[in-house]
């Protein structure tokens, strides 16, 4: 399993999020740049970054930021405010190795579809934001987890594996900046569901103890991003657990 370090971005700053909610954010006093540079060194080979001020807007944001992290030699996966293949290509362009799509599939499946015809697997990643009833069902949150798509899970993920999907990114919503623990139990079920994606499991990690959880689950990749930034999950971890692309 691989460790991607993540970083969310607000108004050119390293924030995070509680459960996604913008009136509940703190702001770490580092920039990005640096960051990134840092989980660069710590053997990182890839970033996660969220683009907070893009998924709000409904457009991609910070795109020179984006090609300066991209300059630090990281392969950057890059979300938010990606509604358009226009969007796709201006990332692709300003240095981002994969574009991770999230509402646009959920609510417009067959343009997703199309652009993985288009682009192969490769270069873009199917968001999959959840929240997680009572009972275990899972309902897909879309615009910055301000909404719920009327597909589910069984309706889009064989049409789109089918178009050539490769790599999946899944917050289990309620864990997210959290700091209580990953869904292994959800992680598990996806794996076993639909085993020939790459799953990326994020929100809720806290330590070496969950990443050791997760690794059972069977996903390809954790994404961490509160816990490096409190030091709750030490940088030699990334090295020690940054292994092929998936």
């Amino acid at each position: 399993m691989k460790l991607i370090p993540a970083i969310d971005l607000r108004d050119g700053k390293v924030v995070r999020l509680h459960r996604g909610d913008f009136d509940r954010q703190r702001e770490f006093d580092v920039d990005p740049l640096s960051l990134a540079r840092r989980y660069r060194d710590a053997g990182a080979d890839w970033l996660h970054v969220v683009d907070l001020d893009g998924a709000r807007a409904g457009e991609p944001r910070a795109l020179d930021l984006l090609s300066g992290i991209a300059a630090t030699g990281l392969n950057v996966q890059w979300g938010g405010g990606v509604r358009s293949r226009g969007h796709v290509d201006a990332l692709l362009a300003a240095g981002a190795k994969r574009v991770v799509v999230g509402s646009v599939a959920a609510r417009q499946p067959a343009t997703f579809a199309s652009w993985l015809h288009e682009l192969g697997g490769g270069p873009l990643c199917l968001a999959l934001d959840v929240h997680v009833d009572a009972d275990g069902a899972c309902r897909i949150a879309v615009d910055a987890w301000q909404g719920v798509a009327e597909a589910g899970l069984d309706v889009l993920l064989p049409r789109f594996i089918d178009a050539g999907l490769r790599h999946v990114l899944s917050t289990d919503i309620a864990r997210d900046g959290d700091a209580s623990g990953p869904n292994v139990e959800l992680y598990a079920r996806l794996v076993s569901a639909w085993p020939t994606l790459q799953w990326i499991a994020s929100g809720g990690i806290r330590d070496r103890a969950d990443l050791a959880r997760l690794s059972g689950s069977g996903v390809a990749a954790a994404v961490a991003g509160t816990a490096l930034l409190d030091g709750t999950l030490p940088l030699d971890v990334i090295g020690a657990m940054c292994w092929e692309t998936p």
